[in-house]
């Protein structure tokens, strides 16, 4: 058994199909299908469905292309040692970062990294919290930033900074004219919220208590706080945008947006990683500089704000 025939294995139940899996790979189909067959051979068992479409892993195969993901992490870990004891920015950089978070944050410190730190290579993905942390679970990505959850105790984590919640009001709803946001004021407003799994969304319905209009207002939920904000501007409903959201907005924008009431709804943001991480360096490099791209005043949480 080898670690390249535990990849082939990964990539065929990725793709679903060995010409596409050959291809990632970088190897011809007939070596990759060969491969694999001698795997099966050496185990005695069949990982892989050759007779369904897509190819479908057998029941053992399930639970070997489940450990071969840990292997092949750890196998990773071995260079990733090396390069750490060397004070080496070497290798790619797996970031996750979610979708309420990354327009806003990313383009305040790319440029920056890469100006400063030319040889480091960082991939950014945009990902919900849940697959989030099944990605960091399984070693496919090497860290990620998210909102602070209840379901994070088997990782490490760093807080970033503390981001509030804003109201996105426009002219033709009844709370234009509040200048602050309660709770109790937006029960019969035209809301545009996020699907199901964002934890940003999550977070307001909970806060606002707003499960009733939750249900009502289903059919406002597209999937984009841009669009939203676009709604918004045209006339239409109301929605909530991040504090970060808020720094990229125009004068004219900014007459759109209303504070919440004491206690404030904020979010805590989070560099998160496994607790067997091992490229310290890096994350010590992207924490700074994150940290010296966002305000001052969030880097803290302040007076009259609730963490939700």
């Amino acid at each position: 058994m080898t670690i390249q025939q535990l990849e082939y294995l990964l990539a065929v139940d990725a793709f679903r199909h060995f010409a596409k899996a050959a291809k990632h790979c970088k190897v011809t189909q007939p070596t990759l299908s060969m491969m694999l067959q001698k795997l099966e051979d050496e185990l005695g068992v069949k990982l892989l469905d050759r007779s369904t479409q897509p190819i479908s892993p057998t029941p053992t195969g399930e639970k070997v292309i489940a450990q071969a993901r840990k292997v092949l992490y750890q196998a990773s870990l071995i260079k990733e040692i090396v390069n750490e004891e060397e004070l080496s920015l070497k290798g790619t950089f797996r970031l996750a970062v979610l979708p309420t978070i990354a327009p806003y944050l990313l383009p305040r410190f790319i440029k920056q990294l890469s100006a400063q730190y030319q040889g480091i290579d960082i991939r950014f993905l945009e990902m919900k919290t849940t697959p989030t942390l099944a990605a960091l679970e399984n070693g496919e990505i090497d860290a990620a930033i998210i909102a602070k959850v209840p379901a994070i105790s088997q990782f490490n984590n760093h807080t970033l900074y503390f981001e509030q919640f804003f109201g996105y009001v426009s002219p033709n709803e009844t709370i234009f004219k509040n200048e602050l946001i309660r709770t109790s004021d937006i029960n019969d407003e035209r809301l545009w919220l996020l699907d199901e799994g964002h934890c940003f969304r999550d977070q307001l319905v909970r806060f606002c208590q707003m499960e009733k209009v939750k249900i009502h207002q289903a059919a406002y939920r597209l999937g984009s706080l841009e669009t939203f904000m676009r709604m918004v501007e045209s006339g239409n409903g109301v929605t909530f945008i991040p504090e970060l959201a808020t720094l990229q907005l125009s004068d004219k924008q900014m007459q759109l947006v209303r504070p919440f009431a004491i206690p404030k709804p904020t979010r805590e943001i989070i560099f998160i990683t496994r607790k067997d991480f091992i490229r310290h360096k890096i994350a010590d490099i992207l924490i700074n500089v994150i940290q010296e791209a966002v305000p001052a005043m969030m880097l803290s949480l302040r007076a009259g704000c609730k963490v939700i």
